[in-house]
């Protein structure tokens, strides 16, 4: 008898360990959970337009231009394709943006603009000027942004969203 329970428990046991997790199991689930940089963008004429707005604000008040990042504009992107989804304009899940910046660019410090029914790059930024609380950002003490403006396929309007990191 127990010599049959142990033919019938060991082939079990033997099929457990084949089946259950390994190193290289925990290792994709790690690597899937860690936030990936997006190093492909591309711009559009009206988003490098606009970074070269905002820096040669910047430059004629003796502030440093900031550097595009692919990665923000991809995030910068996605807000504005949420935005568009849900026909609203906010700053919704910026939490979740900023951390996301924070840990895989290093950035200590991130903040966002967005806008929306601007017919123009100009236009956009002098509104943005026109707010204390934007135009702190677009002056304010930091080293990289990202841009990303869409339009709504449905109603023609853009949708502008600028995030500004410091590293």
């Amino acid at each position: 008898m127990k010599t049959t329970l142990l033919r019938a428990v060991v082939p079990m046991a033997f099929l457990f360990t084949l089946i259950s997790c390994s190193s290289s199991d925990s290792a994709e689930e790690t690597s899937a959970a860690k936030p990936q940089l997006i190093q492909n963008y591309e711009y559009n004429s009206d988003e490098l337009q606009l970074a070269d707005l905002i820096n040669e604000h910047r430059v004629s008040l003796g502030l440093n231009p900031l550097q595009l990042i692919n990665h923000v504009s991809y995030k910068s992107e996605e807000h504005n394709e949420y935005m568009i989804a849900r026909k609203v304009v906010n700053h919704d899940l910026f939490p979740e943006r900023s951390e996301n910046i924070i840990e895989v660019l290093g950035a200590v410090k991130v903040n966002e603009n967005v806008a929306y029914n601007f017919v123009s790059s100009n236009s956009a930024l002098n509104a943005w000027l026109n707010s204390p609380g934007h135009k702190s950002n677009i002056e304010g003490n930091f080293t990289h942004f990202g841009i990303s403006i869409r339009q709504d396929e449905t109603t023609g309007k853009k949708y502008y969203t600028n995030i500004f990191v410091k590293k």
